[in-house]
Parts: structure tokens; sequence; C-alpha cells
């Protein structure tokens, strides 16, 4: 299959995505919500090493296919590490017909004006060589928004857009992920300058150029509609942002059109202490779950 039906695929497909991207900032979080205490490891290489694991038991799962999976996004050492002797990136998609994306982004700099931006990227172009020669479909990077500033809303989508036209240049489609904190008081306020700086962007693209979006699951059912609709946009996907897995589900069943990117909600319930049974029909319970909340739309 070519890149061709793998976008045929993101496109028009049922099923979700699968956020499997958590770095080395959100690693320990993500061991401990699994069941592995930081005295279980030492250092950074031994702590990868058990993500890895717990991300090869994941993808390895029976419950873990195309059929309700429809891509799942990597950490850059995830890409660079194997599964059954196979590159992680092509056993996804020969043994689970999942599509890889890469998270392309080096974490955010300090709030200013109410948002955070991402960091540099002076190492992107060489990453973008190492990912396409690795069969990645697309990438993934994420910027925060705390408040609603004008300005500060802008800056974010300024910088999305302006790394997605260098991902676009090098031949893969970006997720572009500015995500509005589920906890702060003005949300519905930030949404609403945020959908209107994405769609100003959107209008600019070439025909040739398509986009995906990962937006918070907003305040206003189809809030984010219009962007769905977008001829640029080649899907809208969800992160859960701290929502429990059964809020975050309920409020994507609102929004017609909008599939879920969940990572921690995925997660949710999973230990390293699980039997292979019970982790499997762990697993099995959640990916249904929000799959059926990504196709109630």
């Amino acid at each position: 299959m070519s890149k061709e039906d793998q976008a045929a695929r993101m496109r028009t497909g049922d099923g979700f995505v699968a956020a499997l991207d958590q770095s080395g900032g959100s690693t320990p979080k993500a061991l401990r919500l699994y069941g592995i205490e930081e005295d279980r490891y030492s250092g950074e290489e031994q702590m990868f090493d058990l993500i890895h694991q717990m991300r090869t038991r994941i993808i390895k799962s029976p419950a873990f296919t195309g059929d309700r999976v429809l891509a799942a996004i990597l950490f850059e050492q995830t890409m660079d590490r194997d599964i059954d002797g196979k590159p992680t990136s092509a056993y996804l998609w020969e043994e689970r017909g999942v599509v890889p994306f890469l998270k392309v982004d080096k974490g955010l700099d300090d709030e200013t004006d109410g948002v955070r931006l991402m960091k540099p990227m002076p190492g992107l172009k060489d990453l973008l060589v190492r990912a396409n020669a690795a069969g990645i479909f697309g990438t993934k990077m994420r910027s925060v928004i705390d408040a609603a500033s004008p300005s500060g809303i802008a800056s974010v989508v300024d910088q999305q857009f302006a790394i997605a036209s260098e991902i676009l240049d090098a031949g893969l489609v970006p997720i572009i992920e500015p995500e509005v904190t589920i906890s702060i008081s003005d949300k519905a306020e930030a949404e609403s300058i945020l959908r209107d700086e994405i769609a100003k962007h959107l209008d600019t693209l070439p025909a040739d150029r398509d986009v995906m979006l990962k937006l918070t699951l907003p305040e206003t059912a189809n809030h984010y509609k219009p962007l769905i609709d977008h001829d640029r946009v080649m899907r809208v996907v969800a992160l859960s942002g701290g929502y429990s897995r059964d809020e975050a589900n309920d409020r994507l069943s609102q929004n017609t059109g909008m599939i879920a990117s969940f990572s921690r909600a995925l997660t949710e319930g999973l230990s390293d202490q699980q039997s292979d049974e019970d982790f499997d029909a762990q697993l099995k319970k959640s990916i249904d779950s929000i799959y059926k909340a990504s196709v109630a739309g």
C-alpha cells in the first residue's frame, strides 16, 4: 500500500488515532499510571526501555488493529526501535494495518502572552529525512493555549503553520496541535479565537497541501465543524486533555466528523502487573469505547 492508500485511509476511514508519543518529560508519569514507579529504573535509558516495552505490549495486543485504530503517533525513540526485529513504523503498517505518525516538537517554551509556543527545532530537517526513510506518513507538534489571548493564540497558530509548511515540503502530512487547557475559565472564548485564526491560515493553503488538526474537545458541540469541512483539512482529531475516558468519549460523540487521538484516556486502566489476558481485555474495552465515540458523529 502506498502513501496515497494511507492518505485515503486517514481521510475517510472509521476509527481513531492512538497517541503513543509520550517523550522524556511525560514518560515518568505515563509509567507511573501504568504501575511502574521511578524506583524500578535508573536513568533515561532504562526508562525508555520500559516505555517501549509498554508500547510494544499495546501495539502487539490482538485489540490493536487497523479495524479500530487508524493511526498511531510515535515518539522519536519509538520510531528508532524495533518490534520483533522490524522497525516500529513498519511493524505498525505491515503487521497491524495502522498508519504511523511521528511527534516532532521538542517541547514547550515558558508561558508568554497566555500561551506556550514550541521550542526551536534545529534538527527538524534531518528528522524529517529519517521519518521518510522509516515509512512515516505524517507528524505531530503541540503548543498550549492557557488564556483567551488574541495575540498569543495568533502567535501559536502562526508558528504551527510555518513549521507545517516545512513538513509539507518534506512530503509528510502535519498534525497541527494547538491544545487549549481544559481547566481555564475562558476556554470557550479561547476556542472561538483559535477557530478563526486556524481558518485564516487554511484559506491561504494551496490546493495540493492538506493538513490535519488535533484540537481540545470544545465547550460547544460542533464548534470546529467549519474546520472539519474545510477542503484543506484531511482530518480533525481530538485530544482528551485530561478528561477521563468516559467524559472524553461523551464529548467526542457530540462532535460530528471529529475522531479521537487519545493518549492517557487510551491507556487508562492498563497495568504492568496485569496478565496478558486481563491487559488485552482492558485495552479492547478502551479501544472499543473510543472507536464507538469516534464514529458516533
